[in-house]
């Protein structure tokens, strides 16, 4: 690693370029002073949500004097791939780009591993070494992306197929006789499987793989960024030593087929860290587990890259630094409500607070915070959990749901009595939550007295920015997102384009969030006081500047981050 030849600190490279001000570094040198890990500026900006990690390695970048590069801009010579192992390529962090006159260009991430240009030029070689910098995430991206292609995997699989059964990949007992797959598979095959399985998930960015049998195979599905796709089909023969190799790992009783149950595994992959949330459920054709991915780095994703608009995000922090109340996240399973409320606590998670989580299951395992984990065998329930943390003088509470009466009401008592409850809630939107807490019997005194916000929120899939198509929709078609058309005019939109690029699947890449927060306000305490309807409600809220999440999806359609085919099927609007 090059040694900085500038005095100046790394920080005022952050306010010099205009990402941080003067007083968030300096609230961040306090942390880093106060601190006893040792836990660099940039990260502590990071974790506080002042800065990306892309800003943070591109400003490290500048200081140590590497070229910054985008890898989506930039496509490696195969000759240049073949230079080094894909092993030593995710070991070392570092994607080969290309070879010519006697030098090879790499990119790896920031700060580069000092001895990184004498181990290539050695390895394979070459006279010089020209080192280039990255996103650490990017580059890890890019290095999956670039060695191990979709077509190459199913090879992989099929291979496996091969040797152990003789068969291959697509085999049903309807070309083959049932005496061709009596034999059994081979451990080393079962176990090279169902690694497979989860590595390809992970290539893929799923966030969760599903693995079902059906009567003559075992299909093997992935759902990314929430659309739930085939992928390859083990054959039955294999059927049975796969899912016993998958409950094995995940800590499972292999003998039980009867009943339903949860494992937890962990891995590292690509030197990231990620949990496995395991579920197993017995049906007709055998058991069917779905493995939900649990990637720590969502954790310090900070709330800023969560599709928030300026004004919504810093209403949200507004909300969140109140000594007291509740703040409920609300939508259905799957729209990123733990992501949010995790970030959240990122935020509040410092050496002066005492923060529990009470949560079923624990989805992320977080230094500094208490997690109690809901165990309904035991008799710790949310409420058990919930009336037993208040006796340790927590200043955060964090609910992973609020999902009867009793937890309802023992967390309005918590907010009134000098605690911030986070908690998440199944809402459709907003305005329904204080009418749902009334389902629950909770008094409207209390709800009332201890509710701050709600914020609901939804994640729709967002356009390759790479083959995106604009084009002008039908008028009638806009009318339903409400969108301001001007006599004679449309607005441009964009929709997905139907090949896709080799960036992205089928048009779209990540998802962003789609958000409605409501505050409560005296005027909206007096109307939970009189239970009038949810309708009512949002209706005030709206009237009073409260952004729908029709209205926030609209405006990421018409900057070209969604497309109205997705809007529509994430978003019901009348």
């Amino acid at each position: 690693m090059r040694t900085p030849t500038h005095a100046r600190r790394i920080g005022d490279i952050f306010v010099q370029e205009g990402l941080v001000t003067p007083q968030q570094l300096d609230y961040a040198e306090e942390l880093r002073q106060q601190s006893v890990a040792r836990t660099t500026i940039g990260e502590l900006l990071v974790q506080a949500g002042y800065l990306s990690t892309k800003d943070r390695d591109r400003c490290l970048a500048l200081y140590l004097d590497y070229p910054f590069i985008e890898l989506a801009n930039v496509t490696p010579e195969p000759e240049a791939l073949d230079t080094l192992k894909p092993d030593y390529a995710r070991k070392h962090k570092v994607l080969p780009l290309y070879r010519e006159n006697g030098s090879l260009t790499v990119v790896t991430k920031v700060p580069p591993n000092i001895h990184i240009e004498d181990e290539i030029r050695a390895l394979v070689g070459v006279k010089t070494v020209i080192v280039q910098v990255a996103e650490e995430e990017e580059l890890l991206g890019a290095i999956n992306e670039h060695y191990r292609t979709g077509e190459q995997i199913r090879e992989q699989v099929a291979d496996i197929m091969r040797t152990a059964l003789g068969v291959s990949m697509d085999v049903t007992e309807e070309t083959h006789s049932a005496e061709d797959l009596t034999s059994d598979a081979d451990e080393n095959d079962v176990i090279r499987i169902a690694n497979l399985i989860i590595a390809r998930g992970l290539d893929q960015k799923a966030s969760d793989i599903h693995i079902q049998p059906s009567r003559d195979r075992l299909r093997v599905r992935y759902r990314v960024d929430d659309i739930l796709r085939d992928d390859f089909a083990i054959p039955n023969a294999m059927k049975a030593a796969v899912t016993s190799r998958i409950k094995i790992i995940s800590g499972m009783d292999i003998a039980n087929r009867r009943t339903a149950q949860d494992g937890r595994i962990s891995r590292t992959y690509a030197d990231v860290d990620y949990d496995f949330r395991v579920a197993a459920i017995p049906g007709i054709y055998g058991e069917k587990i779905v493995i939900r991915i649990l990637d720590k780095t969502k954790l310090t994703v900070g709330l800023h890259k969560l599709g928030f608009t300026e004004r919504t995000l810093n209403q949200v922090r507004d909300l969140f630094s109140h000594p007291h109340g509740i703040l409920l996240v609300t939508g259905p399973t799957g729209s990123g409500k733990s992501t949010t409320l995790y970030s959240i606590l990122n935020e509040l998670n410092t050496e002066d607070v005492n923060i529990i989580t009470v949560e079923d299951p624990v989805e992320y395992h977080v230094d500094g915070l208490t997690q109690v984990q809901v165990n309904n065998a035991a008799g710790l329930t949310f409420a058990a959990a919930l009336r037993n943390i208040l006796r340790q003088d927590p200043n955060i509470i964090m609910l992973g749901e609020i999902r009867d009466k009793e937890t309802a009401v023992i967390a309005c008592e918590a907010a009134l009595t000098g605690h911030l409850v986070l908690a998440t809630l199944h809402t459709n939107d907003a305005a329904s939550a204080a009418t749902r807490l009334t389902d629950l019997e909770v008094e409207p005194v209390m709800i009332s007295s201890a509710l701050i916000g709600v914020l609901a929120q939804r994640l729709v899939r967002t356009l390759c920015p790479f083959c995106k198509e604009p084009y002008e929709p039908a008028p009638g078609v806009l009318e339903r997102f409400n969108f301001n058309i001007e006599p004679g005019r449309s607005p441009k939109l964009y929709r997905a384009s139907a090949k896709g690029c080799n960036r992205c699947k089928l048009g779209y890449k990540g998802r962003t969030g789609v958000h409605e927060l409501m505050e409560v306000t005296d005027d909206l305490r007096d109307l939970i006081l009189r239970r009038v309807s949810s309708y009512e409600m949002k209706d005030h809220a709206v009237r009073n500047g409260m952004t729908t999440l029709a209205d926030d999806v609209r405006d990421k359609m018409l900057v070209g981050q969604t497309s109205l085919e997705e809007a529509l099927r994430v978003i019901y609007v009348d």
